[in-house]
């Protein structure tokens, strides 16, 4: 399934933290992980003192993937190493649609301070833009990484994107034998307290329910018993975290873009929140935007 892996690193704790859950995922899928190190030249200090600055950031950044490839190589994961300069968040969508990469595995936030040049910000930026699906782990101490997965859960408002995460999720789950969970999230700030708030009610859980049944057929006919839930809440990113600890959720995976609109209930600007937020990696997968 994941035969070309992609892992930017600035060499931080936060990134050595999630390279041994890249070299895991390389290891199970007999994958190659491309390690590649971007120089920020977009920044006003390299730009201002080019050559010298720039040159030290490479040199950085060879050791910084250098330090990962040894790493792997314990490991016997192959590795291909690149270090480039330019915007990291540009670079690293270029690099994935230029080298045919199937996953991209970032942490959440790297380096702190002035000397954090790659990831954070960054990171929300690769999954908004790029194609290929997109591995974020927060690596932080309330996070539980574990591998193989053993419980996956795919948020779903039925829309096609969430379709296509639906289908990667099956194909992790697969790879993994983990259990598969789809999830639908009625988000009910939008109801008011009137008695035709009671009526909108039973319509939008009709309605998660029928999305809900769709992804479970869908699941069913790749081969995939799975678990469904439709649950209410003002705070959609807050029920999905809830049903994560819960149900010993490893893994979410989302679609980056949903409905729009009234019926807009789970995708979106939610799986940004995830990305944030879960206590689980999150692997967030890019699809078309329906209305």
């Amino acid at each position: 399934m994941f035969d070309k892996l992609l892992f930017p690193t600035d060499g931080s704790d936060g990134a050595a933290a999630v390279f041994d859950h890249v070299l895991a995922l390389a290891n199970a899928h007999d994958a190659t992980v491309h390690v590649v190190n971007v120089a920020d030249t977009t920044r006003e200090s390299v730009t201002t003192i080019r050559g010298r600055v720039v040159d030290a950031l490479e040199r950085a950044g060879a050791e910084t993937v250098q330090r990962a490839a040894t790493r792997a190589s314990e490991r016997g994961v192959p590795t291909v190493t690149e270090v480039l300069q330019g915007e990291p968040y540009r670079t690293i969508v270029d690099y994935a649609d230029t080298y045919d990469i199937d996953l991209v595995v970032m942490p959440t936030h790297g380096r702190r301070g002035l000397e954090r040049f790659l990831l954070g910000s960054t990171t929300e930026r690769v999954v908004r833009r790029a194609e290929t699906p997109v591995l974020t782990i927060r690596p932080d101490d309330d996070v539980s990484v574990r591998y193989p997965y053993r419980t996956v859960l795919v948020p779903t408002d039925g829309s096609d994107t969430a379709a296509t995460a639906l289908d990667v999720g099956i194909d992790v789950a697969t790879a993994a034998a983990a259990a598969v969970h789809l999830l639908s999230v009625v988000d009910v700030t939008s109801l008011g307290v009137d008695v035709r708030a009671d009526i909108q009610a039973a319509a939008l859980e009709d309605g998660a329910h029928d999305v809900v049944d769709a992804a479970a057929e869908r699941a069913n006919a790749a081969g995939i018993d799975s678990t469904t839930a439709v649950e209410f809440g003002g705070s959609v990113p807050a029920v999905v975290r809830s049903y994560i600890t819960d149900n010993d959720v490893d893994l979410v995976v989302v679609g980056t873009h949903g409905r729009t609109g009234f019926d807009r209930y789970v995708l979106g600007s939610v799986a940004e929140a995830l990305v944030r937020t879960a206590p689980v990696p999150v692997l967030t997968v890019r699809g078309p935007t329906t209305s």
